[in-house]
């Protein structure tokens, strides 16, 4: 039986879902696998006290970081994101620094990612984290190649994710590559999710992706674009109904939202296209007229950019069904199981 033991980190300020996402993915894949093989929880903070979360969630360690690993490294290091890593306690980078490499899989999940650059795990390896930390990591971490875009990185034995609910995708990836596609699947009806979104996945909308215009009339401008992608969308038509001249309004809104807005208008139909790609039965020119492609070779040429495959293929890959499979179709089979990690109330 092979058992793959994972040690989650703990600190105050943690994001409670960075840790109990993951943790219930592979509780759940433990019970499946029975005498196949299991994964052991642990969560440990550097003193073993009990942390707060940055929601105010307290949650009790099963042990101190030091007595975690006293009998050898885990299988997985998973390290949660949080506002506790925005001034990460000294200790705890000394720790991963001296500990993190012995893992077998090192994970972080959102801002996690800031712990692991802190210590220096990131250097030389691709990895992403939450969309609103991606510049940050980049900035204050150059030797770190920060991808933006997808939900999750695999780099070798590392492997990051983006903010909160990616974690979970990443933990159903890891699953997935230890019990097959099938227990990832069971694992994923359970708790009532999709399998998975390949990590490839885009995180983030075209409307998060730029800053919202500060003046009410480009901010309303910004939703009735994301509303109307099929429309004419061209500089002058903009400015027209901005009440601007073309030149004004070009320079107002790079001004405000930091890109221009011939930029913003292709973020928008990309992404109004990728999520009917994914979520509805329309045809390809169907999609690609919605869009405001126009015709399908525009919307083409604009996935093969973006995102290196043309539309089709995105939708062969991406595509999910309508509804979740019911949980009864693939009921997990209890099995003996470490204990999971005790989650107390905040204390009133």
């Amino acid at each position: 039986m092979t058992q793959r033991p994972v040690l989650v980190v703990l600190f105050d300020d943690v994001q409670s879902l960075d840790v109990t996402g993951p943790v219930e993915v592979f509780a759940g894949a433990g019970r499946l696998a029975g005498r196949r093989g299991g994964y052991p929880i642990r969560t440990a903070s550097l003193d073993g006290g009990p942390v707060r979360s940055s929601s105010g969630l307290r949650l009790l360690p099963d042990t101190t970081l030091a007595e975690a690993v006293a009998d050898g490294p885990p299988h997985t290091l998973l390290v949660p994101g949080g506002e506790g890593t925005r001034a990460p306690v000294p200790a705890l980078v000394d720790w991963l620094r001296a500990h993190a490499p012995a893992a077998q899989r090192l994970v972080s999940v959102c801002t996690g990612a800031l712990l692991l650059a802190e210590a220096g795990l990131l250097d030389g390896h691709r990895a992403t984290t939450h969309w609103i930390a991606c510049d940050h990591l980049a900035r204050c971490y150059p030797e770190v190649d920060v991808d933006p875009d997808p939900i999750f990185v695999r780099d070798g034995r590392l492997s990051t994710s983006a903010g909160v609910t990616a974690g979970i995708d990443l933990a159903l990836a890891l699953v997935e590559e230890d019990l097959g596609r099938d227990a990832a699947l069971t694992v994923a009806r359970h708790l009532v999710v999709f399998l998975r979104r390949p990590g490839n996945q885009a995180q983030f909308s075209a409307q998060l992706a730029a800053q919202t215009a500060r003046r009410a009339p480009l901010r309303d401008l910004q939703h009735w674009i994301a509303e109307h992608p099929d429309a004419d969308l061209s500089v002058e038509a903009l400015a027209a109904r901005a009440r601007l001249s073309p030149r004004h309004f070009a320079r107002a809104f790079h001004a405000e939202t930091g890109t221009t807005p011939g930029r913003f208008v292709d973020r928008v139909r990309l992404e109004h296209a990728r999520r009917l790609l994914e979520e509805s039965v329309q045809g390809v020119q169907e999609v690609a007229r919605a869009s405001g492609y126009g015709t399908p070779e525009a919307m083409r040429r604009a996935f093969v950019k973006a995102f290196g495959t043309a539309p089709a293929d995105y939708r062969r890959r991406f595509h999910a069904p309508l509804t979740p499979a019911p949980v009864s179709q693939a009921p997990l089979t209890p099995a003996p199981l470490t204990p999971a990690p005790v989650i107390q109330a905040p204390v009133v």
